[in-house]
C-alpha cells in the first residue's frame, strides 16, 4: 500500500529539522508507574519549541519552500498550536505568515502567534469554514497554504516524534506493548504510528480523542472517514478538527490503530496529575493520552506503554483551576 509519506520521508524530515526543533527526551516517572501499575514512557512535546509538536511539521514544510515561494509568504489555519508552529518557523526563516484563527482561541495562543510576527485573521469557527477564510486571505497573493495535518511534509515532520521514541526505546533495549497518541486530524498520529510500526510491528496503537470529537474512533470502526457533529464542544481545543484527513486516515486504518475517547473532566484531571505529580505543564488536548491511562481506558498493568504529551499551551487561569481542584 502506498501512503502520502514513507519512512524515508520521516527520516528526511528528521534531518531537515535537526538543530531547529528540540529533540525531546523519553521520560519515565515513578508516580505515573505507581498510579497505573505498569511502565510508562512519556514523550513530552510540551517541551518542544512553541510548546507543542506542531513546530516539527511546520518547520519541515516551510523550510522546503523555494525562494520564490518564501517571498510570497504563507497562510495557515489553526486553533492555536499549528498557528504558533507556523508563525515561529516563518520567523526563523524570514517568511511573512498570516494565520486564520478562531475568535474563541485561547488568548495565550493568540498572543504567542502574534509575538512571533504573524498577522492573525479571526473567524467564527461555528459559522465559517476556516479553509474558505484562508482562501480569501490568500487571494491573488500567491501565498502558500500550510494545512495543519493533511500535508505530506507536515505528516513527515510530526512522524519524527515516533522516530525518536523508537530510537530511545531501542537504546534502552525495550519493545513497547502499546502507544497512545492524541488525535485531532491525524497528522501526529499517522506519522508517529507509521514510524513506530516500522520499528515495532507487533505494537498496539491507540488514537485518543475528546468524547464529542470521536470522529477518528468512529472512522476506524466503520472504515470510512466520519465527521464530528456540528454542535460538539470540548475544552481540548488542540483536538477540535472536523474529521481526519484523507492522507492521514488510511495509515491509521491500515496499521490497525484503535480509537479511545476521554471526557473533558478526565482530560482536566490529567492536566492536574501532570502538573502536581509529574511537574509537567500540559493543556487538556495535550494530556488526552495521559487521561486515557489514568481513567483506565486501556490495560496497562505489566505492560510497557508509551504516551505523547502533545502540547502545553494552557491558559494560566485554566491551569490554576485544574490544579486547584486537587483533593
Amino acid at each position: 500500500m502506498s501512503y502520502a509519506i514513507s519512512m524515508d520521508d520521516i527520516r528526511s524530515a528528521a534531518a531537515q529539522i535537526k538543530g531547529a526543533a528540540v529533540r525531546t527526551p523519553l521520560l519515565e516517572h515513578p508516580a505515573l508507574n505507581d498510579a497505573v501499575g505498569g511502565r510508562v514512557f512519556i514523550k513530552p512535546e510540551n517541551l518542544q519549541r512553541i510548546g507543542a509538536f506542531k513546530f516539527r511539521g511546520a518547520y519541515n514544510r516551510l523550510s522546503r519552500l523555494t525562494d520564490a515561494e518564501k517571498a510570497r509568504g504563507v497562510v495557515a489555519f489553526s486553533s492555536g498550536n499549528h498557528a504558533q508552529g507556523v508563525a515561529k518557523a516563518a520567523e526563523m526563516l524570514g517568511i511573512k505568515a498570516t494565520i486564520v484563527m478562531p475568535e474563541d482561541a485561547p488568548k495565550l495562543k493568540l498572543a504567542n502567534t502574534r509575538s512571533y510576527g504573524a498577522e492573525v485573521v479571526l473567524y467564527d469557527r461555528y459559522n465559517e469554514d476556516r479553509e474558505e477564510v484562508a482562501k480569501r486571505v490568500v487571494g491573488d497573493s500567491g501565498a502558500t497554504v500550510v494545512p495543519p495535518y493533511n500535508d505530506p511534509y507536515i505528516m513527515a515532520g510530526q512522524g519524527t516524534v515516533g522516530l525518536e521514541i523508537a530510537e530511545d526505546l531501542k537504546n534502552l533495549g525495550l519493545t513497547p506493548d502499546q502507544t497512545l497518541v492524541n488525535c485531532g486530524g491525524g497528522g501526529l498520529a499517522s506519522g508517529t504510528f507509521l514510524a513506530l510500526h516500522d520499528a515495532f510491528p507487533t505494537m498496539t496503537g491507540y488514537a485518543v480523542e475528546p468524547e464529542e470529537f470521536d470522529d477518528v474512533t468512529r472512522s476506524l470502526k466503520s472504515g470510512v472517514i466520519e465527521k464530528v457533529d456540528f454542535g460538539a464542544r470540548s475544552v481540548c481545543d488542540a483536538l477540535l478538527t472536523p474529521s481526519a484527513g484523507d492522507l492521514t486516515f488510511p495509515i491509521l486504518k491500515d496499521i490497525g490503530i484503535q480509537g479511545v475517547t476521554v471526557s473533558d473532566e478526565e482530560a482536566m484531571a490529567a492536566v492536574r496529575f501532570a502538573a502536581i505529580s509529574l511537574k509537567l505543564v500540559t493543556e487538556p488536548g495535550g494530556a488526552a493520552a495521559l487521561a486515557a491511562l489514568l481513567a483506565g481506558k486501556v490495560e496497562v498493568e505489566g505492560k510497557v506503554t508509551v504516551i505523547v504529551l502533545s502540547g502545553g499551551n494552557i491558559e494560566p487561569e485554566m491551569l490554576a483551576s485544574c490544579v486547584g481542584n486537587a483533593q
